[in-house]
């Protein structure tokens, strides 16, 4: 018995029959998209990347308020970064205090339901107004009072995930509005051992996973992640981005990729992943080589390079330094081609010989946007790297 994730639109499919709601998404793929169904023009619509992907405004993974005219364009834009599902909705107008999370996760003790009347794409960062309780007959009118959470709606969707062998599902967000119920956002997971009992409501075609066809460079990275005791990953976001990541492990490449997305810069951001584990200078040298394949196959104008991270405990700055600065030099015509800037903030063991040294190297080849230690703090690193980009 294993949990599998079900595609969005076959989720939604499920939940607004069991809840009597009209549902009209459309779900295609690569292969299909050429024969965009029939749509009404006249309406706006959002398209979603649909393989199980958590996070995807984040990752810029939905486009909201297209037309029919601009469909197919985004739907481009979505096959670069190597996905091939997709869902088409039509555009709920709202407020964003309007939306409200439920997850509903079924465990040995019940029914664990979390629920929040702030929820949304930041609904973590509203910890205060996180609820979580097992739901049982008892205290289900109690919870409505409590938090405004319809009882009644409760109990249809405990009523649907007991009739179709629901494991867990996550609404995040959805609108209640004069009653109506908006279901914006919807994760489902079932046991897959209760594919025969549910007389084809789901089938295991309806399963999805979050891989997506991997770019070249991914897949070295991942050969060379494979073949060193130090850890290296790739991800890439948009391959048309202009902001272009090459950040070492630990939570700092974590907080530099989200300050571009809260500084409303996400859809800029190329790349995510991180070398750590103290890479020798051939590896890094390696690893970099890949960022730049990237950098140099986006097609905007202007792009910038940070090359940054935390404070190391034991990673060896000028040796990593010297694998980065030799890829660089490799390309550096071609980078100074391109006007290229790169900006470096990184900390730890021998930091004062490898900051120095990268600053003359970028000084030299005129690539050198700004170079600092951890006196100064992440999120400036970041700012000034926009500042770049947005000064074309």
């Amino acid at each position: 018995m294993a949990r599998q994730k079900l595609s969005e639109f076959k989720a939604k499919k499920i939940l607004s029959e069991a809840l009597s709601l009209p549902y009209t998404g459309v779900s295609l793929t690569s292969s299909s998209r050429n024969s965009l169904p029939s749509i009404d023009p006249l309406k706006i619509y959002v398209l979603k990347v649909d393989q199980g992907i958590k996070k995807r405004m984040k990752q810029g993974l939905i486009f909201l308020d297209l037309s029919l005219e601009n469909m197919n364009e985004k739907i481009k834009v979505l096959e670069d970064k190597g996905f091939t599902q997709f869902l088409i909705e039509e555009y709920i107008i709202h407020e964003r205090k309007s939306e409200k999370y439920l997850s509903i996760q079924r465990d040995r003790e019940g029914m664990y339901v979390t629920f929040s009347n702030q929820g949304g794409i930041d609904v973590e960062d509203n910890e205060h107004s996180i609820e979580s309780f097992y739901l049982h007959d008892k205290n289900i009118n109690q919870k409505e009072s409590e938090y405004q959470l319809p009882s009644q709606l409760l109990r249809m969707i405990v009523d649907c995930m007991n009739a179709y062998h629901i494991s867990f599902l996550e609404i995040n967000p959805f609108v209640i509005d004069n009653k109506s119920i908006f279901l914006l956002d919807l994760a489902m997971e079932v046991d897959d051992a209760g594919e025969f009992f549910v007389k084809g409501k789901w089938t295991h075609e309806d399963f999805v996973t979050s891989e997506k066809k991997k770019f070249k460079e991914e897949k070295k990275v991942a050969l060379l992640n494979a073949q060193s005791q130090a850890a290296f990953s790739l991800n890439v976001l948009n391959p048309n981005g202009a902001l272009f990541m090459l950040l070492s492990g630990g939570g700092a490449s974590i907080v530099i990729a989200d300050e571009v997305y809260n500084r409303g810069h996400g859809h800029l951001l190329a790349n995510y992943g991180e070398y750590s584990g103290n890479p020798n200078e051939e590896e890094t040298y390696l690893y970099t080589l890949e960022i730049l394949s990237l950098l140099f196959s986006s097609k905007v104008q202007k792009k910038v390079l940070i090359i940054a991270g935390g404070v190391a405990n034991f990673t060896d700055i000028r040796i990593t330094f010297q694998g980065i600065m030799r890829a660089l030099y490799e390309h550096r015509s071609k980078l100074r081609k391109e006007n290229v800037k790169i900006f470096v903030r990184r900390g730890g063991p021998y930091q004062k010989q490898g900051l120095e040294n990268m600053k003359k190297f970028l000084e030299k080849d005129g690539l050198l946007g700004q170079v600092a230690g951890p006196e100064m703090i992440l999120s400036e690193i970041v700012e000034n790297a926009l500042k770049e980009v947005e000064n074309q």
